[in-house]
């Protein structure tokens, strides 16, 4: 059975009793410490973890030569698991692909091994690199990616894709924001689906695509199947998008787009609203604000709420931001479960549109 992970974002199953995982600390600032904690907490619940030393910060190691051990890939290949550590995914992908791109002997060997029914499993860094495009080295910020675009091999570069070519996965969504970031990735790749998991939370994706939510938060789902954007105008927009928000229990497939709300959990009731006065958030990108706003409009007797996306007065151009606006949809799907105050929300319209705000600011008197 999966179990609720501690910490951080992750992609995974627990493992069954007895189960050989291979621990990743690669993406590690200290992966010694980092190896050490996560075989404990693995052990912990009943499996065999051993750490594969392939990190850019462990000393002594040449990365890539270890990266090429056959003993090394043949521990892996057998393996029934893998689990990749957090801190930062282009150490993941760097350690693990060779300097022309093509696959080490591990890499070959953890192919190998999902292939043949193995789990691969990450938090944070390690849930990055499982579509076939993750982001590199972005800014920490995520209005300079909405006003100047995203740049290849430096913002977004290659990821591992072991969740297959259809869907881009970020991570820390909510604490951090970040849902607005995968916006012009997306774009820029073709992707039309995207999952942004939250922390404290897990996406178990199983074979038959079917991804189950279990954890405190929860989940983002973008689909732009049907949304467009005007090339004619230069700065970023987007029309006719759909954000879903996937809470504890949720079922989405990714095949057919449909969801499945968790057990415990009714329809909102539309006749006896929440809120009732006009939505507007000046920071859309603020820690869970979206997810905030979303709640509220679903519980209310309003259609549309609105966000505002604005760097500071320091930043390149501040007086360009952008105009979030959410609108409930005839199939939108709005759930909760009263008890706990938890909400399932699928298929809310989402429109983006480029604004200006004067500069500079001055203080009313």
């Amino acid at each position: 059975m999966p179990r609720t992970p501690r910490s951080g974002t992750r992609s995974w199953y627990w493992p069954a009793a007895g189960a050989r995982i291979a621990v990743f600390p690669t993406a590690a600032e200290n992966p010694e410490r980092e190896g050490a904690l996560t075989v404990a907490n693995l052990n912990r619940h009943g499996a065999q973890a051993v750490v594969v030393p392939i990190a850019p910060r462990l000393a002594g190691r040449y990365v890539r030569k270890v990266a090429e051990d056959p003993a090394l890939a043949a521990f892996v290949r057998s393996a029934g698991g893998a689990f990749f550590t957090g801190g930062d995914q282009a150490r993941i992908t760097g350690a693990l692909r060779r300097p022309d791109g093509s696959n080490s002997a591990v890499l070959d060997a953890l192919w190998s091994m999902y292939r043949r029914g193995g789990v691969i499993a990450g938090t944070s860094a390690g849930a990055a690199i499982m579509s076939s495009t993750m982001f590199f080295d972005p800014p920490p910020d995520v209005a300079p990616l909405l006003k100047h675009g995203v740049v290849e091999g430096k913002d977004i570069a290659p990821g591992l894709g072991f969740i297959g070519d259809d869907i881009f996965i970020d991570q820390h969504l909510l604490a951090r924001g970040r849902f607005a970031r995968m916006l012009p990735a997306m774009l820029n790749k073709g992707y039309t689906l995207g999952l942004g998991i939250d922390e404290d939370t897990a996406a178990v994706v199983a074979p038959d695509r079917q991804v189950t939510m279990i954890g405190r938060t929860g989940a983002i789902v973008l689909d732009l199947k049907g949304a467009t954007t005007d090339k004619a105008q230069p700065q970023f927009n987007l029309s006719n998008a759909r954000i879903s928000y996937l809470d504890n229990g949720d079922r989405f497939d990714l095949v057919k787009r449909s969801f499945q709300h968790g057990t415990g959990k009714e329809a909102v009731d539309k006749t006896r609203p929440e809120h009732r006065a006009a939505l507007f958030y000046p920071d859309i990108l603020g820690n869970t604000a979206v997810l905030d706003l979303l709640v509220k409009l679903v519980d209310s007797d309003l259609q549309r709420a609105v966000g505002l996306a604005f760097e500071g007065p320091a930043s390149a151009a501040p007086e360009r931001g952008f105009e979030f606006t959410f609108t409930r949809m005839p199939d939108s799907g709005e759930y909760v479960a009263n008890r706990e105050d938890a909400y399932s929300i699928y298929r809310i319209r989402m429109d983006v549109r480029p604004v200006r705000m004067a500069q500079p600011l001055y203080t009313a008197e």
